[in-house]
């Protein structure tokens, strides 16, 4: 306990009050203000993996937390493996602009050009739409395709496209698909070659691997609350997992314009045709100063903040999926010397267990740590209780979940978010003219919610019956 108090007094120290001040810490003060954030979002159950920063090459910070799966019985090691969600996806879209620039490919190209037999609709999309996902592509069936053969069945047998090239933004993996498939098509060699040949051996990219087997050495496992690892199929394949120090190779290369131009950089940042959307590469500030990514796959959590003037690179990889990205911005207003905030803990975890016991109960218990503790757990955000709303639906708790979620609008009414999985709960109970309302009330608070606008249409059929 006593250590508990020291860890907190540390960061109320260093990082509200120095911070408030203004007054510029030495890296040995960020190293331990960083360590106890650190230490204390370990103690309370909300990050288990490796972080990493550096500051012109030059390492801050370094630690493993945890174990790396669910038994417990093996530490986690700055060799450990991770799956870092889409921010594989830069591996496959620097790959594009590496064609680009060497003249092998153009963005205005159509997907037509590269005999992947897809249908007439490939011929208006470009290389360009789909890399920042406005080629109208569905996402792929993943509760149904097995393999790679099957996702490009689909694709050869989709009849239409969803809008029309450029004109809507649709996020979905299929894009990634045939970026993978156009470079294939380009380079006549396995995706996975090319990357190896022009990405992993030149940065010196040493424990990188393509979709390791559950006993390669090193591979971390994902675990969920229950502590179960998680399955992990992939039925697409060319996916990268990177140990956190290798993943800092790549994105030190990306600000110091080792594999393509900063122009080139800039352009994968910045989505080309919607300003407020996504792009493959995550995102970055106004003036192009940052490179920020995150990635799920999953019980997986990776993010980082790369800054360029800077030359900072703050990486956090995690194999249980918690606060991962409320921590790194945490760490990186420590760098910058501005206040911060501690890790919270999950009150989804924590009153989870009452809740499958009493809904009633767990409510009641929510209340009450609400008016004693609310400084403590995350009631601040609203995937808490929206986790939770998903957790009992996936057990059939029906009308349990119904009670979370409504719950979790009671206390976000804001939310459009939150109707939705309302919504989602009352349809899964059969309860389709309440599941209707909710979906009309998160599309009408969410107009881009095409989930909303699918299910709305899907009830409407059903009333036609």
């Amino acid at each position: 306990m006593n250590r508990y108090i020291t860890l907190i007094l540390s960061l109320l120290f260093f990082g509200f009050i120095n911070a408030q001040k203004q007054i510029p810490q030495s890296f040995l003060k960020k190293n331990k203000t960083i360590d106890s954030l650190m230490q204390i979002s370990y103690d309370r159950g909300i990050f288990n993996g490796n972080v990493l920063v550096t500051r012109n090459d030059s390492l801050v910070y370094q630690k493993s937390f945890g174990y790396s799966d669910g038994t417990g019985k093996t530490k986690l090691t700055k060799e450990s493996i991770f799956c870092p969600g889409s921010i594989a996806k830069e591996f496959v879209a620097v790959s594009i602009m590496m064609l680009v620039e060497k003249g092998d490919l153009s963005l205005d190209d159509k997907l037509s050009q590269f005999d992947l037999g897809l249908p007439s609709w490939s011929e208006k999309v470009t290389i360009k739409h789909i890399l920042n996902y406005v080629g109208g592509i569905p996402k792929i069936k993943w509760e149904t395709v097995k393999n790679e053969q099957e996702i490009l069945e689909d694709l050869q047998n989709l009849p239409n496209l969803l809008f029309e090239p450029g004109t809507d933004f649709h996020y979905n993996t299929n894009s990634i698909f045939l970026q993978k498939r156009v470079i294939e098509s380009v380079t006549k060699k396995p995706f996975t070659e090319f990357v190896t040949e022009n990405i992993i051996k030149p940065l010196k990219m040493t424990d990188a691997v393509f979709d390791p087997d559950f006993d390669y050495p090193n591979r971390s496992r994902s675990f969920d609350i229950y502590k179960q690892n998680a399955l992990e199929f992939y039925a697409s394949k060319g996916w990268l997992w990177t140990t956190i120090d290798d993943l800092n190779k790549w994105i030190t290369a990306l600000r110091q314009d080792k594999l393509i131009s900063r122009a080139s950089l800039i352009s994968l940042l910045k989505n080309q045709y919607f300003e407020n959307e996504g792009t493959i590469l995550g995102g970055s500030d106004n003036n192009f100063k940052t490179h920020e990514h995150g990635g799920q796959s999953y019980q997986f959590e990776s993010i980082f903040i790369s800054e360029f003037g800077n030359e900072i690179s703050i990486i956090l990889m995690s194999n249980h999926k918690n606060q991962t990205f409320k921590i790194v911005k945490s760490i990186h207003n420590i760098i910058k010397d501005r206040p911060f905030n501690l890790p919270k803990k999950s009150i989804y975890r924590e009153i989870r267990q009452k809740c499958l016991e009493d809904i009633n109960q767990g409510i009641s218990y929510y209340n009450a740590l609400k008016r004693t503790d609310y400084d403590i757990y995350g009631f601040d955000n609203p995937n808490e209780l929206n986790s939770l709303g998903y957790d009992l639906l996936a057990l059939k708790k029906f009308k349990e979940s119904i009670t979370i979620f409504k719950l979790a609008i009671s206390e976000f009414p804001n939310d459009a978010n939150l109707y939705d999985s309302l919504a989602e709960a009352y349809y899964t109970n059969k309860q389709y003219d309440l599941s209707e309302l909710n979906y009309r009330k998160s599309l009408e608070m969410n107009p881009k919610n095409t989930n909303a606008e699918a299910m709305i249409k899907k009830i409407e059929n059903k009333h036609k019956k």
